[in-house]
């Protein structure tokens, strides 16, 4: 497994599609699968291991909160996630150990946050769980109905839209539904390194540094240039010359 798996549950036919749609989108989760009711769930998580619960709280019959205590007497429960229209049940949900609370309509930045915390609840080296970096090696890209992968190792920079990303290829540019501030966190250990706000460069593919037409700093690559402010300067430069370093090093050593 290389991502998480992870149950949806929502009685509200539409909520639960929308909340399983933005979860096969995240590069975080590997696997989905949907419950309409919390008895289902309670018998699916018998019977299957699942890593996080998405979880509506307003259900007939048992609801989400009282599911959400059932699961914490298991010996390995889930993590819990509550899904909610109401901020009236935050208190009582944190009281069960959930580890975030989202509100509906659900953005992809709140959601991404909440698979970052559910990825650092789970047990260190536990085979379901891949390491951070690990885990978005590769992140998927939708076009057409078909999904591709775009390997890390692609990437030249990577650019903010909003709550989406575009990489930069030499290939071209590809869009992934991700803020870029979580993109950071896994990739700034991997050879990228954040240069402006709303931009990471691959150290490996900076040709050179430019100034532009008004003194600013460019990072030039191979897919075009990368503005980079002022405050980010001193380290990419800094990064710059260290695996400059190296490289040298490495050369006189074969």
């Amino acid at each position: 497994m290389t991502g998480l798996r992870v149950l949806a549950v929502d009685d509200v036919p539409p909520a639960l599609e929308d909340i399983c749609q933005l979860l096969r989108e995240a590069p975080e989760v590997a696997e989905v699968t949907g419950a309409g009711d919390a008895l289902t769930a309670l018998r699916m998580i018998q019977s299957e291991r699942f890593d996080a619960v998405f979880l509506d709280i307003s259900m007939p019959g048992l609801d989400g909160l009282e599911l959400a205590g059932l699961l914490a007497k298991l010996s390995e429960p889930p993590v819990i996630v509550f899904v909610t229209a109401h901020d009236g049940h935050a208190v009582t949900a944190y009281g069960i150990g959930a580890v975030d609370y989202l509100l509906k309509p659900v953005r992809a930045e709140r959601l991404s946050a909440a698979l970052g915390k559910v990825l650092r609840m789970l047990p260190a080296g536990a085979p379901r769980s891949p390491g951070l970096a690990d885990a978005l090696a590769a992140l998927p890209v939708e076009s057409r109905g078909r999904t591709r992968y775009v390997r890390r190792s692609e990437v030249l920079f990577v650019e903010a839209q909003g709550d989406y990303v575009k990489l930069h290829t030499r290939g071209g540019v590809h869009v992934v539904r991700m803020p870029i501030s979580r993109l950071a966190e896994y990739w700034e250990g991997s050879g990228f390194v954040r240069v402006h706000r709303g931009y990471l460069v691959a150290l490996d593919a900076v040709r050179e540094l430019r100034s532009d037409s008004v003194g600013g700093l460019l990072a030039h690559t191979a897919a075009g240039d990368v503005p980079v402010s002022r405050r980010h300067a001193r380290e990419l430069r800094e990064r710059l010359l260290h695996a400059a370093q190296r490289s040298e090093l490495n050369q006189r050593g074969r």
